[in-house]
């Protein structure tokens, strides 16, 4: 992909491919790669401050922009309930189960939790676990996989709702693409992808540390047009701190997102309202 970049040093790459190449451009850099990356969360403390880098104080705008966001896109997509069938999300890097205690739970009456540092899935599942005041039997997290998104593949139609956050930067865009190409098996008839993420100003920036990749806009929907799936909706996180990256929510759909025509007939517009 010609989209050039830098890393967390400063280096400059004319390329993602040519930055590719040189972190995962053969089967054992590839291994290292992903080694390096669970290696440097491995090291992180199961908490809100630990998974969010030192900066907990954005939990709290993180669920209340995702919130909005997740309930215009269900109003849209199931505005007559979904055929008292249960709701169900997958929450992909699900860490120590921030965002579906936060979120998902109270909107999805099934919950899968998918996380590849197996002692933030313990955390989530001791949070969650039959007994807490967050499950029920109309909301309750169900599976948790310890597992890497390169290598899941959900059950066939299982998921209204795959909710991808702050993780997708960890995939290789080979392995970015084959996820989403493998993970639309996972959705039902009008489920969607919701993807929320740092966003890079310009091309990607490389991090050395943890080994992840900040990709721009642009990047990402270059990678979404490759993974066959449409933008239904964004939206821009708000009330993060200056310093950090602008974080974006996008709603991917595998089909083609109808136009909606919104303009009325005048007549129509200027007839008096009936008061009941």
């Amino acid at each position: 992909m010609e989209i050039g970049g830098s890393d967390s040093d400063g280096r400059e790459f004319k390329s993602a491919d040519e930055m590719w190449r040189e972190q995962a451009g053969d089967p054992d850099k590839k291994t290292q790669w992903y080694r390096h990356g669970v290696g440097y969360w491995e090291g992180v403390e199961a908490s809100v401050d630990g998974v969010l880098g030192g900066y907990a104080n954005v939990n709290e705008p993180d669920i209340n922009d995702s919130e909005a966001f997740l309930k215009m896109v269900l109003s849209e997509r199931f505005p007559n309930g979904v055929n008292d069938q249960p709701l169900v999300a997958l929450d992909c890097g699900s860490g120590i189960g921030r965002v579906t205690k936060n979120l998902l739970i109270q909107y999805f009456n099934e919950v899968d939790l998918l996380e590849p540092v197996s002692h933030f899935l313990e955390a989530a599942r001791e949070t969650l676990a039959p007994g807490s005041h967050l499950h029920s039997d109309m909301h309750k997290a169900v599976n948790f996989y310890c597992v890497p998104l390169q290598d899941f593949t959900p059950d066939t139609q299982r998921y209204d709702v795959i909710w991808v956050q702050w993780c997708i930067g960890h995939l290789t865009d080979d392995d970015f693409v084959s996820f989403f190409r493998r993970a639309k098996v996972g959705l039902k008839p009008g489920g969607l992808f919701v993807v929320k993420e740092n966003i890079a100003r310009n091309g990607f920036v490389l991090d050395n540390e943890d080994r992840s990749i900040t990709r721009s806009d642009l990047y990402f929907k270059e990678l979404f047009g490759r993974c066959g799936l449409h933008i239904y909706k964004t939206k821009d996180q708000k009330g993060f701190p200056q310093e950090l990256f602008a974080v974006k929510m996008y709603a991917l759909t595998t089909e083609v997102p109808k136009k909606v025509h919104r303009t009325r007939s005048k007549v129509r517009a200027n007839r008096p309202r009936i008061i009941k």
